[in-house]
């Protein structure tokens, strides 16, 4: 069992996905806002995030590298998941520090075997 931070502005997707983690034993919580996430990674350390690209204010992207290049934050692995397929958006999702980058619509088992890689107890 992980605790799993969402860090997405729609409530759609949040709920999709917090439905998706909890059935698979996760402890989830989300926020609607990056800079929001920003904070609550920093004080709560959850054991992954998962992080959409596209919200107002501060985006995915930037949200990422500055976890990423937070000592503090670092090692929290970060999923993003977005409509954004160009390539180019996952190459560059990967160079802000993701560990790994998923189109919408996510399928179920495709984000649960990336969680699975993605944390500590699995390795």
């Amino acid at each position: 069992m992980a605790k799993i931070l969402i860090i997405d502005d729609s409530p759609t997707d949040v709920r999709v996905f917090t439905t998706l983690l909890e059935g698979a034993g996760h402890v989830v919580s989300a926020v609607s806002t990056a800079e929001e996430g920003v904070e609550r990674v920093r004080a709560d350390l959850p054991d992954l995030v998962i992080m959409d690209v596209i919200m107002p204010g501060m985006n995915g992207f930037q949200a990422t590298r500055t976890l990423t290049r937070d000592p503090v934050t670092a090692a929290v692995p970060i999923v993003m998941i977005t409509t954004k397929s160009m390539e180019t958006d996952r190459v560059w999702g990967l160079r802000q520090g993701a560990r790994a980058f998923i189109t919408k619509p996510v399928k179920e088992k495709e984000l649960l075997a990336c969680i699975n890689d993605l944390l500590p107890s699995a390795a």
